[in-house]
């Protein structure tokens, strides 16, 4: 006679099906394990977080490096001779590695929420060492080329800095719901010890960042200083070919207070407007002078320098991705410019009253005019008709000659020295990239009655931190986006952010504190279970529970079908 039982069954897990499958290719119930985790698998665990934390710095770095996206792309045309935007390829990798990486981290945490044993796939594996070495190989390539530009991580930190403490404080509380769970299912003593006094030391020191979190921009805002005036760096050269009439002319056009500009001396001593060593970039010279293309821009003669075109470049290289934002006219015009001198650069100041300052370079020796570079180009400002106030004078040398000669010019410098040393030298201010100064050292300036022009500043964020700071001026490749930064980004009392600090602190402390009480009482109240093992039902379950009955337990009656049993137990379970 045969009796017929209620069976065993399985539940549908398919969430944790796709955790373990897309992490380790585990998807059957019978390739999971809740075993510890392998110390070999360990390790492949702590790379992979290694590799997101860099992967984070990495992403972060060039995120904030945007404001010198010009920069690198012409630290790259020197070593290539060609011109292109190698942002795009870097961003792309970094965007879709950190992408991935980020995903990987996030199924490695599911897994040791649900209690699985991590076991990461051999292609992951590749997946996450071929992001590690690249990754690698661009910070060091960054380090060889660019290392400047590593200053603009603390540098933006002021700007930053208490959002992202924000929000790490945000993730390390939302990650105590594992590692309270975590604790709440170890057996052992020292292991719940060890990861409680980790995850709390963690936790201690995020809230104590702000203690060595500065920002110029946590202030009264009834001590403001006034905007920085703005100054159009080689005019405005997203809009228009750079060093051209035409590129300042539009940065005019955006109310800019000064202009700023890259000086060369031709061979029969008439300085030009030109940024590179050469002429190849931002001219024709390959149309025209093929055979002397590789020359030297300084080699030409003024008459040669007039017949190239130096306006067709942007419109075909496209350097900032707004050559189709222009209109058909504007078009026309970027088209037909030509090289421009100096003179012709200042005639514009002085017609409009705006300041100018250029940066000479000195020949080589074997140039015509090595010995009468200061006197061509001084010459060349005395003839413009220029009021020497609006000229910013930056060549050190025969400095003394050239105060005699022409004392109404303001005399500037390019190399940051002591507040004394300038105010002896007779200069009365600074041109200065902006990593290469502080916010104690401007305020040190400022109280000495040493003017700051910073350059390039090109984002808002990087404007308001210097407007917070007590710059005076910056020079901008961007004055269109600064000229719509009518106060800094964010302004607050420190009053304000004390309370902002201290807030966001307790609540997390009362949330963390929350939640292990909530997982002891949830691990307390719970049998200990294998997910995956077959539970046995004392009743039979309706067809609208969404399970799936394996088979019917048999029960014999006599010993020869005990064999049978098993037999069939042991194949369903399989």
């Amino acid at each position: 006679m045969v009796k017929h039982q209620p069976l065993q069954v399985y539940e549908r897990q398919l969430c944790l099906s796709c955790i373990t499958g897309i992490y380790g290719c585990r998807w059957k119930r019978y390739q999971r394990s809740h075993d510890d985790t392998t110390k070999w698998e360990l390790l492949w665990s702590l790379i992979l977080l290694f590799t997101f934390c860099l992967l984070l710095v990495w992403f972060y770095f060039w995120w904030e490096a945007h404001n010198d996206y010009n920069e690198f792309n012409w630290f790259l045309y020197e070593r290539s001779g060609k011109w292109s935007d190698g942002t795009v390829p870097i961003l792309a990798t970094t965007a879709a590695g950190f992408t991935y990486i980020t995903f990987l981290m996030v199924l490695a945490l599911c897994h040791v929420a649900l209690g699985q044993q991590l076991n990461l796939h051999w292609l992951h594996k590749i997946g996450v060492t071929a992001a590690l070495l690249t990754t690698i190989v661009g910070v060091i390539s960054v380090n060889q080329t660019w290392s400047q530009e590593w200053d603009v991580i603390p540098i933006s930190f002021q700007a930053t800095g208490p959002f992202l403490h924000i929000g790490a404080l945000a993730a390390i509380t939302a990650l105590s719901w594992i590692v309270a769970g975590q604790v709440a299912r170890a057996e052992k003593t020292m292991f719940q010890v060890v990861v409680v006094l980790l995850y709390l030391s963690v936790l201690l020191g995020l809230y104590l960042v702000p203690l060595y979190l500065t920002s110029p921009c946590i202030m009264d805002p009834s001590t403001l200083k006034p905007r920085p005036k703005v100054f159009g760096h080689q005019g405005a050269p997203m809009l228009a070919p750079e060093n051209t009439l035409w590129s300042f002319q539009r940065a005019l056009q955006l109310n800019v207070t000064g202009l700023e500009a890259d000086v060369a001396i031709s061979v029969d001593g008439v300085p030009f407007l030109m940024h590179d060593p050469d002429l190849r970039r931002t001219t024709d010279v390959e149309k025209v002078f093929s055979d002397r293309q590789m020359n030297k821009a300084s080699f030409f003669n003024w008459t040669d320098l007039q017949q190239l075109n130096a306006g067709q470049w942007f419109l075909k290289d496209d350097p900032f991705w707004t050559a189709n934002t222009l209109t058909t006219r504007e078009k026309n015009l970027t088209a037909n410019q030509s090289v421009c001198s100096l003179e012709q650069l200042l005639k514009l100041a002085s017609y409009h009253n705006i300041s100018v300052v250029f940066r000479l370079k000195k020949p080589p020796p074997q140039h015509p005019c090595y010995h009468s570079w200061i006197n061509d180009t001084l010459e060349a400002v005395l003839q413009s008709g220029v009021p020497q106030s609006l000229v910013m004078w930056t060549p050190d040398e025969q400095r003394a000659q050239v105060r005699r000669v022409a004392p109404g010019l303001t005399q500037t410098s390019l190399v940051k020295r002591d507040p004394w040393t300038l105010q002896k030298s007779g200069i009365s201010r600074l041109l200065l990239r902006y990593n290469q100064i502080s916010s104690s050292e401007i305020i040190n300036f400022t109280r000495n009655n040493i003017s700051l022009t910073v350059y390039t500043v090109n984002e808002p964020w990087l404007y308001s931190v210097l407007w917070c700071s007590g710059v005076s001026s910056v020079s901008s490749e961007a004055p269109h986006i600064l000229s719509k930064v009518p106060y800094p980004v964010w302004l607050m009392s420190p009053n304000e952010y004390s309370l902002i600090w201290v807030s966001a602190d307790l609540i997390s402390f009362a949330v963390v504190i929350g939640i292990f009480i909530l997982q002891k009482y949830r691990m307390s109240g719970m049998r200990s279970y294998n997910p995956e093992q077959i539970m046995l039902s004392a009743t039979v379950r309706t067809s609208s529970r969404d399970v799936n009955v394996m088979k019917e337990k048999l029960i014999f009656s006599g010993k020869s079908s005990l064999a049978l049993v098993s037999h069939l137990f042991i194949s369903a379970c399989i």
